[in-house]
């Protein structure tokens, strides 16, 4: 197994996103556009970032200064946990109340309170665990 958000699970974490229609396909609907980096809270730094364009990865690797639309952080065990046993709706707003997930920049907020966007990122946790 790939060390988590290491170069070699971002990038086999891309092929997983662009083969979900429910992420990829959805986020393409709606021309999503970002630069998103997950890490490891407590760290000065994200880990691995993954570049979206009309809804597809089109860069993903380690972590090296893009410029971030979205930096969301939690510790290796609830990563560990949520890439077991993906949360939903619910689960993601507790971890974020609670502050087990941490949106270093983005807006969680506004994000979560449109379907369009807070379906494909609930969708993204799943897609993660199916990283080798």
């Amino acid at each position: 197994m790939a060390e988590l958000f290491s170069e070699e699970w971002m990038k086999e974490f891309m092929d997983k996103w662009n083969a979900e229609p429910e992420l990829s396909g959805a986020l393409s609907k709606i021309g999503f556009n970002s630069v998103i980096a997950y890490g490891l809270d407590g760290e000065d730094k994200p880990r691995g970032y993954i570049k979206v364009e009309n809804g597809k990865a089109v860069e993903a690797g380690t972590y090296n200064g893009q410029e971030l639309n979205w930096d969301l952080r939690a510790s290796t065990d609830n990563w560990k946990k949520w890439l077991k046993k993906p949360p939903g709706m619910m689960g993601l707003g507790m971890a974020y109340t609670s502050r087990k997930l941490k949106f270093e920049v983005g807006d969680y907020g506004a994000m979560i309170k449109d379907p369009r966007m807070a379906g494909p990122f609930i969708k993204s946790f799943s897609v993660m665990g199916q990283v080798d």
